[in-house]
């Protein structure tokens, strides 16, 4: 069966030289840039190719689209192809920041309608723990043609406007439960949170080894947070729509299907002071 929500070290090990799968690294550091590239040029997974959050994960931001705007599908699509990923490929994404970049680059390929795709549990950390191959080596992947299409997967900030206040809507913020009350906010110009959004800190979805929960304890915590609302009236939002994506994944773990990603999440939401807003 194709891996569409976790894969394990030992299952990847297994597929490093099997070409019907592509690996990404999509590590990144939100305080430098750069660092994510440069740990890939000194070593990553064999054959792994490189992805970007800010110039492949995310298109320019204007001041009002908040730091992380979904890129034109176009563009990512050609992305996908130029490193050897067509429709019947299955990716593995992998990071070093708890699964958080990996999650962004799963959600993406959904979004295209791309059912194969899984993140690497317990991310490049246990996999050179486990003193597993790296390598410096960049792949040169034979183009291939990706075809994916969006999908209704995510909402606009006027959408979620629409939805405030409407009994069995329900927003979940991804950040740390400090920022989610408007304290300590080094990223965004502004603290404070979406009005009415419920708090699930991406980190919980984890345990102490820094792999995903089993999905029956993500199932509890989960309906914890939601009660009786269902997965496909839950909107997930955080930063800049980046570890929302671990919650949604989560939820798929938990097999709580449904639920849409608001991409330009607290960044977006707090450039125009006319939207509702709270703190504490």
């Amino acid at each position: 069966m194709a891996p569409t929500t976790l894969v394990s070290t030992a299952e990847l090990a297994g597929h490093l030289d099997d070409p019907a799968w592509v690996v990404f690294d999509c590590r990144h550091d939100l305080a430098n840039p750069d660092s994510g590239a440069r740990a890939y040029a000194t070593a990553h997974i064999p054959g792994a190719r490189f992805l970007h959050l800010d110039r492949d994960l995310a298109a320019p931001t204007s001041g009002k689209n908040g730091r992380h705007p979904l890129p034109d599908p176009r563009a990512f699509t050609r992305r996908l192809g130029a490193a050897g990923v067509d429709s019947g490929r299955q990716v593995i994404a992998y990071d070093a920041k708890m699964g958080v970049y990996a999650a962004r680059l799963w959600w993406m390929l959904r979004w295209l309608g791309h059912e194969n795709v899984a993140v690497l549990d317990g991310g490049y950390a246990k996999w050179t723990d486990e003193g597993r191959p790296v390598s410096s080596a960049v792949p040169q992947p034979a183009p291939a043609r990706f075809a994916g299409q969006p999908r209704a997967i995510s909402v606009d900030a006027d959408e979620v406007m629409r939805w405030l206040g409407r009994p069995g809507r329900m927003l979940v913020d991804a950040r740390a439960p400090d920022r989610y009350r408007g304290e300590n906010e080094t990223l965004d110009p502004v603290g404070g949170r979406i009005r009415g959004a419920l708090n699930r800190f991406f980190r919980d979805n984890l345990d102490a080894s820094a792999c995903f929960k089993p999905a029956a304890d993500l199932r509890r915590d989960f309906t914890a947070v939601l009660g009786d609302t269902p997965p496909d009236a839950v909107v997930h939002c955080c930063g800049s729509g980046v570890s929302a994506c671990h919650n949604l994944l989560a939820m798929e773990i938990a097999g709580l299907s449904g639920s849409r990603l608001y991409p330009g999440s607290w960044s977006e939401w707090c450039s125009d002071p006319s939207r509702p807003t709270e703190k504490g």
